[in-house]
């Protein structure tokens, strides 16, 4: 395969849509073509030593779940001006690139709010290449917005795009669980199976740890602090570690290790976490992408508690499929009967040292990504 590829992403929240973009990245610049990736969310880890190029926009990102508001670095309302520097960037990477390929992560079924910047991307990937493949890539599970928008990204999907790249297994996770899937939106999917890096782990003996984390984002602040005062409640000898990821505050960070009990280490996310994670005793976790496939590829007693706020329902969409392959115990921490400190201790008790039975989404290395791309570009040309 050759040719050319530009990956458009911007991640809001937490670090998800970059590492799944990323891996994309890798793999289709492996399989021949050289890549580009654009991104317009906050810097998370350098880039260099990839396989593919990497063009960071001026940032933006969200504060909490309200997707509506767009801030910068320093916390203050994007002004105009910054929003017209990423949508020019895209524009002179789409004129001076001439992709064969054009890839923008999550759009049209969501990040409504940057719609002009992938628009004009598309618009100058096909004004420089007239036969450029346009390519929508999303995980598994999508959050449903209002009619009136599903209306509006299914017409940008008929008129704009050429395929969609799903993220996942359609027989454990078919994207109609999430949105609605017609005739037409139907032949375009392309099911690529998961998308992750996950190493080859030999068995790990069970150390009697209990592992919390939740991803890269300070969405998990209500979880860590949940599990702290359960590890005060539960028995002397379990042992808790406590994953904290990059985007909590510093001051966030110390008032969670503050609070810890002499039988908790609350520490900063850590690269060998699937490590951890095959080792561990019982693992509780919210339910992003990359955090559930790496559970599900160590095998571990699992408690889900996935992120609810506001309208998000991703997480728990994946949750439910979770617990209804017997991979996971789903909690909540909202609703009717939202989860308390003695009811997580209740709930560890019933799973530490339980089976796991075999089953479930499976990661993939991008190996059936490539092909479908592959597929696409013979076909086009």
């Amino acid at each position: 395969m050759s040719g050319t590829a530009l990956i458009v992403v911007t991640h809001l929240l937490g670090s998800g849509h970059l590492v799944r973009a990323a891996h994309l990245a890798r793999a289709l610049a492996r399989g021949g073509l050289a890549v580009t990736l654009a991104s317009g969310g906050m810097k998370l880890r350098p880039m260099e030593g990839e396989p593919f190029a990497f063009a960071q926009l001026p940032a933006v990102r969200t504060e909490g779940v309200d997707f509506r508001t767009l801030v910068d670095e320093a916390g203050r309302a994007v002004e105009p001006g910054r929003m017209a520097a990423r949508t020019a960037a895209l524009q002179e990477l789409a004129t001076r690139l001439r992709p064969d390929v054009v890839v923008t992560e999550h759009f049209p079924f969501g990040r409504r709010q940057l719609a002009e910047e992938f628009l004009a991307v598309i618009a100058a990937a096909k004004a420089a290449n007239p036969r450029a493949l346009v390519l929508s890539s999303v995980r598994d599970v999508l959050v449903t917005p209002k009619p009136a928008r599903i209306v509006e990204a299914q017409e940008r999907l008929a008129r704009l795009f050429d395929a969609v790249l799903v993220h996942g297994e359609e027989s454990f996770l078919p994207l109609e669980r999430s949105w609605p899937v017609d005739a037409a939106l139907a032949g375009k999917l392309r099911y690529t199976g998961y998308l992750a890096d996950v190493p080859a782990l030999t068995a790990a003996p069970d150390h009697g740890e209990i592992l919390v984390s939740g991803g890269g984002s300070a969405a998990a602040l209500p979880l860590f602090a949940l599990a702290l005062r359960a590890a005060r409640l539960g028995p002397a000898r379990w042992r808790w570690r406590v994953l904290v990821g990059r985007g909590v505050s510093e001051e966030a960070f110390l008032c969670l290790a503050g609070a810890a009990s002499d039988r908790v280490v609350v520490e900063r996310a850590r690269p060998d976490f699937p490590v951890l994670l095959a080792g561990c005793a019982l693992s509780i976790s919210q339910a992003g992408y990359n955090t559930v496939l790496d559970l599900v590829a160590a095998r571990r007693p699992a408690i889900v508690v996935p992120f609810d706020e506001g309208a998000e329902t991703e997480q728990a969409v994946r949750a439910e499929a979770l617990e209804q392959a017997g991979l996971a115990l789903c909690l909540r921490l909202s609703g009717l009967r939202p989860l308390t400190a003695e009811a997580l201790v209740r709930a560890i008790e019933t799973r530490i040292g339980g089976a796991v039975p075999a089953g479930g989404p499976r990661p993939d290395d991008a190996g059936r990504a490539v092909a479908v791309v592959k597929r696409l570009l013979d076909e086009r040309r």
